[in-house]
C-alpha cells in the first residue's frame, strides 16, 4: 500500500472530525436527539408537526456547506474521482439506504453519536458497517 502524498489531507480531515464531533455533541445536548443523517432524512419522509423546519434546514446546510467552503477557500476542495458507473452508484446507494433501515441508523448516528454514548447496539452496528466495507473493498479490488 502506498500513501497518496499529493492528496493527503490530515489537517482538513482532523478539522472536519472535530467539527463533526462538536456538532454531534451540541445537537444531543441542545435537542436531546442523536445526530444521524438517515434519521433526520427519514423524519422528512414521515413528517410530524413542528418537526420539518429544523430537519430541512439541517439537510440544506449539509448540501450548501461545501459550496460555501469552496467560495471561502477556493483551492481547498477538489472534485472526487469516482471509478464507478451510474448503475453501480445507484445500487450502492439503495443498499446503504436499506442497511440504515435494518440497522436503525447510519454510520454517523451509530459511529459518531452511538459510540460516544457507549451504546452496545451502536458498537455492533459500526463493526458490521466496517466489516462489510472491508469485505466489499477486498472483493472488488482483489477477487473481481
Amino acid at each position: 500500500m502506498t500513501l497518496d502524498w499529493i492528496n493527503f489531507t490530515p489537517w482538513t480531515a482532523l478539522a472536519g472530525g472535530i467539527l463533526l464531533g462538536l456538532a454531534s455533541a451540541a445537537f444531543i445536548l441542545l435537542n436531546g436527539r442523536v445526530l444521524g443523517i438517515s434519521g433526520i432524512l427519514g423524519g422528512l419522509l414521515t413528517p410530524r408537526r413542528g418537526d420539518i423546519g429544523w430537519r430541512a434546514s439541517f439537510l440544506i446546510g449539509l448540501l450548501l456547506a461545501p459550496a460555501v467552503l469552496a467560495l471561502l477557500a477556493p483551492g481547498l476542495i477538489r472534485a472526487p474521482r469516482i471509478d464507478a458507473d451510474t448503475v453501480t452508484l445507484v445500487a450502492a446507494g439503495l443498499l446503504v439506504g436499506i442497511g440504515t433501515r435494518y440497522g436503525s441508523g447510519c454510520t454517523s448516528g451509530h459511529g459518531v453519536c452511538g459510540l460516544s454514548r457507549l451504546s452496545p447496539r451502536s458498537l455492533a452496528a459500526t463493526l458490521a458497517f466496517m466489516a462489510a466495507g472491508f469485505a466489499t473493498v477486498y472483493i472488488v479490488r482483489h477477487l473481481l
